[in-house]
């Protein structure tokens, strides 16, 4: 039996909470802590836990990573409405890791076992796993009811030298890159040293890896093309936007016109942008939501950005529209992704006599929309995310290719005051603004709001529970970054491909065993 396919390296029961361990530091590797590096740390400890391992000890090892990262990771789910969303969602997606998991040890196991060479071990092994663990994000991303692609390993690192690289391959390509390198260096770990003295040979493999990240963090961004700026009036209201505050019809619109007044009269403003759920009044049937609203874009000479339910027959929608003073709404954009259970609930009768209490809570079901996101402003084209809109890699590149020469996200993030949540969403942001070689204005009804360069740094920003207002010269950018043109062929690739090279090692590796099996001993 090959060395690579020896006993593993730990026992189940130091496997399990090493494993945990793994989880706990990828959590540490996003907002608030954010310590990019942890990232590295955390898939080495989780891959070495499944390394030799059965099925079920994979399973297990698997099952304790996830746990402990999402109940971490997204603990703010509790902030408002107790623990069982918080647990049901960190239960489910830690057993999609869990599988994922299964299949990471089946290819420590069936890799070495068909390349037999240091080199080809050395490279197979990691890339089938790297490709296995971006499949796995895949999956948390689309599955179930439209995915859930929070907490990817490559958003860890908006901060980290491999950052730029996310402009060529796109998120789900930074996270293979990722654990490619970690489990490179596993595998040189474990490899056996020769038995002459060739020690050249023996250190070829680690300078080779050395090589290869040094190339990784030097590689620029895809340069976009510059082209002018655009004067952004950005407002951050601080207004009751929470689903429990306290509040009257109209307060939230109140808080924002409020927030605005110091800038009326500010000279050539382009755009004035509010953030999600800032008109909490049907400016179509309250004439002083209309006139507020015209208002603003008088006294400031320009188009008001903003966002509002908007009721269509018995369907709802979280909109967002362009306002001109006294012609109302120009464009529309609605939320393409709105969030299961907490603005929509899917089988609803199913989840109604599980937890009726919990589902009574979300009275109205938004609809997803279909209209481009983009808006026309005045002969340049801003690109459109709500809230969690931007963690779907596909409505973000669709916005680029439609023309987008910035984007707008407008966010709530109320709901989740005292939080890492709004931290977490603003990294990627900051990251989406690399990917696609774009500037972002990133606008939360009570912060964190930040106005972002293409290259992620920050330009601007607010600081979070209180109202403020940013007026900035926005870079416009035109051209397309490859993750913007190719990003979804190389997810698929990487992560479908490795499932499909799985499978092919699987039937190889068994029909080889057979073939053995038969074969009589000389």
């Amino acid at each position: 039996m090959p060395p690579a396919v020896a006993r593993p390296p730990l026992p189940l029961w130091a496997a399990v909470p090493v494993s945990a361990a793994g989880g706990l530091l990828l959590d540490v590797a996003f907002p608030s802590v954010g310590w990019w590096p942890m990232a590295f740390a955390s898939v080495a400890l989780g891959l070495v836990a499944l390394i030799g391992r059965s099925v079920g000890g994979a399973l297990l090892a698997g099952l304790a990573f996830g746990l402990a990262f999402y109940l971490m990771n997204v603990d703010f789910t509790a902030a408002w409405v107790g623990p069982l969303p918080w647990i049901a969602l960190s239960v489910l997606e830690a057993a999609i890791v869990a599988g994922g998991a299964v299949l990471v040890s089946l290819a420590y196991r069936w890799v070495p076992r068909l390349v037999h060479s240091r080199r080809g071990r050395m490279l197979v092994t990691p890339a089938v796993v790297a490709g296995l663990w971006t499949a796995r994000e895949a999956v948390t991303g689309g599955f179930p009811y439209g995915g859930f692609p929070w907490g990817r390993v490559g958003t860890s690192q908006v901060s980290g030298p491999l950052a730029e690289v996310v402009s060529w391959t796109g998120t789900a390509g930074l996270t293979f890159l990722v654990v490619f390198v970690v489990a490179m260096a596993i595998e040189i770990v474990r490899m056996p040293r020769s038995r002459r003295s060739r020690r050249f040979a023996d250190l070829l493999p680690a300078m080779s890896l050395a090589v290869f990240v040094a190339v990784l963090a030097v590689t620029p961004a895809w340069a976009t093309t510059a082209d002018g700026t655009m004067r952004v009036a950005s407002i951050q209201g601080n207004g009751p936007a929470g689903y429990f505050d306290e509040r009257r019809a109209g307060d939230v619109l109140e808080t924002q016109f409020e927030a605005t007044m110091p800038l009326f009269g500010e000279d050539d403003v382009d755009v004035v942008l509010w953030p999600e759920g800032s008109v909490d009044l049907d400016p179509e049937e309250s004439p002083s939501a209309a006139s507020a609203l015209d208002t603003v874009a008088r006294r400031m000479d320009a188009p008001l950005v903003a966002n509002r339910i908007d009721q269509r027959g018995d369907e709802y929608f979280n909109m967002s529209f362009v306002w001109r003073e006294g012609e109302g709404v120009e464009q529309s954009y609605d939320k393409r992704n709105p969030v299961p259970f907490g603005e929509y609930v899917p089988d609803r009768g199913f989840y109604q006599s599980i937890a009726p209490d919990l589902i009574g809570m979300i009275g109205r079901d938004y609809t997803p929309g279909s209209n481009a996101p983009v808006f026309d402003i005045d002969g340049t084209l801003g690109g459109l995310a709500i809230c969690f809109d931007v963690i779907y890699d596909a409505l973000i590149w669709e916005g680029a290719r439609d023309g987008a020469e910035l984007y707008l996200f407008q966010t709530n993030n109320a709901d989740f005051r005292g939080t890492d949540e709004n931290l977490q969403q603003l990294a990627v942001a900051r990251l989406r603004a690399i990917e696609t070689g774009r500037s972002v204005v990133n606008l939360s009804t009570v912060g964190t709001s930040q106005v972002i360069a293409p290259d992620g740094t920050t330009i601007e920003g607010l600081r979070a529970d209180a109202p403020g207002q940013m007026v900035t010269d926005v870079p416009l950018r035109t051209g397309l970054t490859p993750a913007v043109v190719v990003g979804g062929w190389v997810n698929a690739v990487l992560s479908w491909g490795s499932v499909a090279a799985l499978a092919i090692i699987g039937v190889m590796v068994l029909v080889r065993g057979r073939r053995d099996v038969k074969t009589p001993a000389p």
